[in-house]
Order: C-alpha cells, then sequence, then structure tokens
C-alpha cells in the first residue's frame, strides 16, 4: 500500500469520527499494526499517526528496535512475565485487568501510565476484569503509583449497535471514577464508541486492510 492510500485511509477515520459527532483532532488514533512488518509502521507515522498499537510483545519489541518516535500502547493481554521487557517502550497499557497485572507494571515501570480493562459483558471467556471489580483494580492500580487513565473495553460480538449500553456504561463509570479516557471502539464500532464518549479508538483494518491480506502490503 502507497503510503499516499494509507493517508486518504487516515482522513477517511478522522472523517468517520467526526461524523459521529466526536472531535478528529480530540480523539487519539491508534493504529494496530499487529501482523504488519515495521515499514509498515513507519509509513503509519510518517502520516502522522504517532500511536501504534500491538497485541503481542514480541512483535512490538522487534518493530520498537526498528522505528523510532513512536507512543507504542500494548493492547493485547498483559502477561505478567512479558511486563520487564515491554516496559522500557510501553508508553500506554491499555488492558490492565487485575490487581497482579498492576502490581508487575508499578514494579517494573513505576508511574506507567494505563487503563483497566472491562468485560462488557461478564463473560468468563472474554479478556477484562468484572464490572463489579472495576472499582477496586482502579483504586490498587492507583494505590501502588501507576497513572490510571481510564477504562477500556472491546465490544461484543454482533452488529455494533449492539456494544453501544457497554460503551455507554464505561463512560459513565470513566466519570464517575474521574478518569478522563475511554478506549473503546474499532474499525466496526468506532463510530458507537465515539457517539457514546470514546477518547481513544484502536483501528487496524480500517487503515491497513484485512489481517490475511497484510503479507501483501509493502511500502
Amino acid at each position: 500500500m502507497a503510503r499516499a492510500e494509507l493517508t486518504d485511509r487516515v482522513v477517511a477515520v478522522r472523517e468517520r469520527i467526526a461524523r459521529a459527532g466526536g472531535d478528529p483532532d480530540g480523539v487519539t488514533i491508534v493504529a494496530v499494526t499487529k501482523g504488519f512488518g515495521a515499514e509498515v509502521v513507519a509509513d503509519a507515522v510518517a502520516t502522522g499517526l504517532a500511536d501504534i498499537g500491538e497485541n503481542y510483545a514480541q512483535e512490538l519489541l522487534g518493530k520498537a528496535a526498528e522505528v523510532l518516535d513512536v507512543r507504542w500502547h500494548f493492547v493485547g493481554a498483559i502477561q505478567r512475565n512479558k511486563v520487564k521487557a515491554l516496559a522500557p517502550v510501553v508508553h500506554l497499557w491499555h488492558a490492565v485487568d487485575r490487581a497482579s497485572v498492576a502490581d508487575e507494571i508499578a514494579r517494573r515501570a513505576p508511574g506507567a501510565a494505563v487503563l483497566v480493562q472491562v468485560n462488557l459483558t461478564d463473560d468468563p471467556h472474554r479478556a477484562g476484569c468484572p464490572w463489579s471489580e472495576v472499582g477496586d483494580v482502579v483504586a490498587h492500580a492507583a494505590g501502588v503509583g501507576l497513572d490510571v487513565r481510564g477504562l477500556m473495553a472491546i465490544g461484543p460480538p454482533g452488529p455494533p449497535d449492539a456494544a453501544r449500553p457497554g460503551f455507554r456504561r464505561v463512560r459513565e463509570t470513566a466519570d464517575a471514577l474521574g478518569l478522563a479516557d475511554c478506549s473503546m471502539g474499532m474499525t466496526a464500532d468506532l463510530e458507537v464508541a465515539v457517539a457514546e464518549g470514546a477518547t481513544i479508538v484502536r483501528v487496524g483494518t480500517a487503515l491497513f486492510g484485512p489481517r490475511s491480506a497484510r503479507r501483501e502490503m509493502r511500502r
């Protein structure tokens, strides 16, 4: 994919944010480059996307060694044994879901910026802490010295509007806890997320194409 095409796609995502009622300059786009090489990260940065998200520790670390001037967001499930290696490069941890993870991040990266991930449906097979534990996890993370910026959530399967009640509750809960940020919304449901108060959206496919085609992408 040429940089010009990627630039057009970035513009299209910002237009989607605006149409949903969000401020294109106020909603952070985290470009999720899972499955792409470092050259695609470099292209994304060249278009002005300084915030790059990765799901896997080794993939993030490999790209971070090749591409500078990136704010790396770790958006995947956090394994405690990977925190030490990631700590020097992660700008924002999106998926703190239990006290033990907060403890490990605080030990390896004192004062790190984090989001607490909420399981919107309390489905034990999905990531995130149950609604009943959100306040406790936020308080614990803050208590061990982390900079708790807000909450993070992944919409449930199904049509985009199915995520609306959960996203609305995330925003309301963040407000009640005095937290500014809500990381919610991806390619399929970002309009719903923005309309319900997202300040961060995590976008991959809308920028870089379907995951199955990623190996074919080149600068």
